[in-house]
């Protein structure tokens, strides 16, 4: 499961800034810090979870919070990428699947967001990998995210091995901070105190920030 609320917040591995000065945790005592994981190819991404960050960005603006991106890569290799990053911080412009429901829903001209994203980007520190597992893998990659994993039917077991076995035989790449982190998916939402201590990891949608964002200002 991902890191317990209380830990003191890893420090991010990222390969490039695209957008904003380079920063990293261990630079932003004293602010709170909320970091949005997405991926370039995640509808859900831009439905929900960046638009919450602006507001977030926008509402506490002069204020000691740090809003900071952070866009991964644990599939679609190909689309998931740096450019199409900076594609997007350069010019709105949105890829895949991402395009496909956004443009359905009505929230696209040409392509590109309606909206500049504001707060600083960065991709995630891809690390090649052989492409290859075994059953051991499979197990620890499963342990942390599901802990009744030993209690559960040996039927059930198999099946999830099996399954992230397929995944890890597939992957190209190794997101570092995403897996540092061990999250579950994208987006992710992780909120750090003004001491650097991990506050709270959540998985999909958010709902309203602010309350969050404000308790911890007033510690």
């Amino acid at each position: 499961m991902p890191i317990p609320a209380g830990q003191p917040a890893p420090d991010l591995s990222v390969s490039a800034w695209v957008q904003g000065a380079a920063t990293n945790l261990d630079q932003q005592r004293g602010n709170v810090v909320l970091m949005e994981v997405f991926q370039v190819n995640c509808p859900g991404c831009f439905f929900s979870a960046i638009p919450e960050a602006i507001k977030v960005h926008d509402r506490f603006a002069g204020r000691p919070v740090t809003v900071l991106g952070i866009a991964t890569a644990f599939e679609d290799w190909d689309k998931n990428t740096f450019d199409n990053l900076q594609r997007l911080a350069e010019t709105g412009e949105v890829i895949g699947e991402t395009r496909l429901m956004l443009d359905r829903a009505g929230l696209l001209d040409d392509g590109r967001l309606r909206y500049r994203i504001p707060f600083p980007l960065a991709m995630d520190e891809l690390v090649a990998v052989a492409g290859d597992a075994t059953r051991e893998q499979a197990v620890a990659a499963i342990r942390p995210q599901v802990p009744v994993f030993d209690t559960l039917p040996e039927a059930h077991q198999s099946q999830l091995i099996d399954r992230v076995t397929t995944y890890l035989k597939s992957r190209e790449y190794a997101p570092t901070t995403f897996d540092r982190y061990a999250l579950q998916g994208t987006p992710s939402t992780i909120v750090v105190d003004k001491r650097g201590t991990l506050r709270e990891i959540t998985f999909g949608q958010v709902g309203e920030l602010a309350p969050t964002i404000q308790a911890l200002l007033d510690e």
